[in-house]
């Protein structure tokens, strides 16, 4: 389809002025790498919230939930809904944690936590397969779906694509740091939002569709509206609603979602003014991201049902697409092409401000490993300040460059949302786990990472096409835990002097630390004792009651929606009262800890 003036005025101007943030704060972002990476552990929680929900809303993100809807229905979305878990638990039980730990980046906690030269080969490991080869793989999943995007709006091809995006987000990005990156992401959020509602909208009120009440209606859609899956069904039940629940949220790495926290995620905590702010950053952003924000895509994707109802329809409407990336997820960019022209352009720039705001986050982020966790750690120690930043913007053009010559090989979301899900199977207890259990060391670490990877593999190229997707995530989980364990038994254990530093300085609560405590008991120097506000049981309450309000909010939308009225007062009740308990019982930091943060700061 062709765009208007009108549009071409809208995009180049919202274009034009995220570029003009990032020059405007480049050179309060590049003073030194804290400033570039983490703008001096300045940053307050609702900013931080907002920055992670951006982050998280991508092109790639309406692709996938349309593609799910129309193959599983809305109860579909329960493999990605699960990761709530993840994040509640992240937010009540690492997030002090991770902001107490005062490090850079995430990938230091590796030499602060395990001993010798395991934990130095940990982290550089570490450095390269999460910084590069995993973040450009998520990186390439987000570019895929632009891709798809732009070859229908705008009937540019896949390079042509890569090469206008991937300029214009380098530029923003090298310019402004994270600073740049989280205030723009203040115009970004509010932009996808805007384009999304506005989809929606239209969508559902196309003539094919008739309105919402005709669409509801529909037999095509009907039968995709329930929220759980039909359990007279073993195996979609199994897919679907069991397994992320009892199993993925917790075993699964996935960016965004780490178990304890990590990634962009770990970066905005350890930015954070205080651990009250990291605390309240995380919570924020999970009731944002899966109460607030899927239901405009949820609409979209039903209404796609009847205007696009299989491939064949889809491939006559767009004969021009490649056979190869034809899949159910490109019906969100075909609804895209019924808005009227100034929409269009609102919505195709609300559309580049979530790239933008992706991208620019896992840039950021990727940058930071390779330059304080590579060049600086193993390459130059002696870098100075000026050379580190100006390795962290080059880090970030190649990292592009990576992320693009992987999105030109992917054909649908949902492959790469699968792959990404094999290969960190299994790694999720551990990171979990070794906060709160001494004996975890750097071997349990290696261990995970390459048997998680071997089995993605085998499982991806080697095995048989017969396999279910949950039969690999389980024999992934299994074999993964399985190796980890036994590195955790049979490996060195961590040096006694690192660990009392470790504990020290976390002071982690539960019996996992006894037997360091009964070594530091014997000691001259004071044992600390776990801070008052990191209460597990109550940490534990709060996350039960995050996580029903947080349902219950998505559920009463929907229920709202569907025209459930009844159904729909009820669950807002719920979640009321269940996110009001939760701030009531959210835990505050001690003087004694606001004290302690001065001091790590300075070492960090």
């Amino acid at each position: 389809m062709r765009l208007q003036a009108i549009d071409w005025i809208i995009i180049a101007v919202f274009l034009a002025t995220s570029v003009a943030i990032g020059a405007y704060v480049s050179r309060r972002a590049g003073q030194d790498t804290t400033s570039f990476f983490l703008f001096n552990r300045r940053m307050p929680w609702w900013l931080l919230g907002i920055s992670m929900v951006a982050t998280t809303f991508s092109t790639d993100t309406p692709n996938l939930v349309t593609e799910i809807v129309r193959t599983q229905g809305v109860a579909g979305n329960w493999v990605w809904w699960a990761f709530l878990l993840t994040g509640m638990v992240t937010a009540f039980l690492y997030a002090r944690l991770w902001r107490r730990a005062g490090v850079l980046t995430d990938l230091e906690f590796y030499e602060l936590r395990y001993s010798g030269k395991a934990a130095v080969a940990v982290r550089a490991f570490r450095a390269i397969y999460l910084g590069v080869f995993f973040n450009a793989m998520a990186m390439g999943l987000v570019t895929l779906a632009a891709i798809k995007i732009s070859t229908i709006i705008l009937g540019i091809s896949p390079l042509q694509t890569v090469l206008i995006l991937g300029c214009v987000t380098v530029a923003f990005t090298a310019l402004g740091g994270f600073l740049g990156v989280v205030v723009t992401d203040l115009l970004l959020f509010a932009a996808s939002m805007v384009g999304a509602i506005a989809t929606a909208w239209v969508a559902v009120s196309l003539p094919e569709v008739g309105g919402l009440s005709a669409m509801l209606a529909h037999p095509a859609v009907s039968e995709r509206l329930q929220f759980f899956p039909d359990f007279s069904n073993r195996e979609v039940t199994l897919t679907v609603l069991v397994i992320p629940l009892a199993v993925q949220w917790w075993s699964v790495w996935y960016p965004g979602a780490e178990p304890g926290g990590g990634g962009y995620v770990a970066q905005r905590m350890l930015a954070a003014r205080d651990e009250d702010n990291a605390l309240g950053a995380v919570v924020f952003f999970q009731v944002a991201h899966y109460a607030l924000r899927p239901w405009p895509w949820i609409l979209v994707a039903l209404a796609s049902l009847i205007v696009f109802p299989d491939l064949d329809s889809l491939r006559a409407a767009f004969p021009v697409i490649e056979a190869d990336v034809l899949r159910d997820d490109l019906a969100y960019p075909a609804m895209l092409t019924f808005l009227p022209a100034g929409l269009m352009g609102l919505v195709v720039a609300s559309l580049a401000a979530a790239y933008m705001s992706t991208m620019s986050s896992m840039l950021n982020w990727g940058s930071s490993y390779i330059v304080n966790d590579v060049y600086r750690r193993f390459l130059k120690s002696d870098a100075s300040e000026r050379e580190l930043v100006l390795a962290g913007r080059i880090a970030t053009i190649l990292l592009m460059l990576l992320a693009c010559t992987l999105a030109l090989y992917l054909e649908s979301a949902m492959q790469a949302f699968n792959i990404l899900l094999t290969i960190g199977a299994g790694t999720g207890l551990l990171f979990l786990l070794r906060w709160f259990w001494w004996r975890i060391n750097a071997s349990s670490e290696i261990a995970a990472m390459l048997v998680s990877f071997v089995v993605a593999l085998w499982f991806e190229f080697a095995a048989s096409p017969a396999w279910a997707s949950y039969e690999k995530l389980l024999i992934g989980v299994a074999v993964t835990t399985a190796a980890w364990l036994a590195a955790s038994w049979l490996g060195p254990e961590t040096d006694a002097k690192t660990l009392a530093s470790f504990y020290r300085l976390i002071r982690p609560a539960g019996p996992g630390w006894k037997i360091v405590r009964e070594r530091l008991a014997s000691e001259p120097e004071a044992l600390p004792a776990p801070p008052a506000e990191d209460n597990i049981p109550r940490a534990l309450l709060n996350i039960f009651l995050g996580c029903v309000g947080t349902y219950s909010a998505l559920f009463a939308i929907g229920s709202l929606i569907y025209g459930k009225l009844a159904s729909m007062a009820i669950l807002t009740i719920v979640s009321a009262v269940c996110l009001i308990l939760m701030l009531l019982n959210r835990p505050r930091a001690s003087a004694a800890t606001t004290t302690n943060r001065t001091a790590e700061d300075s070492r960090a």
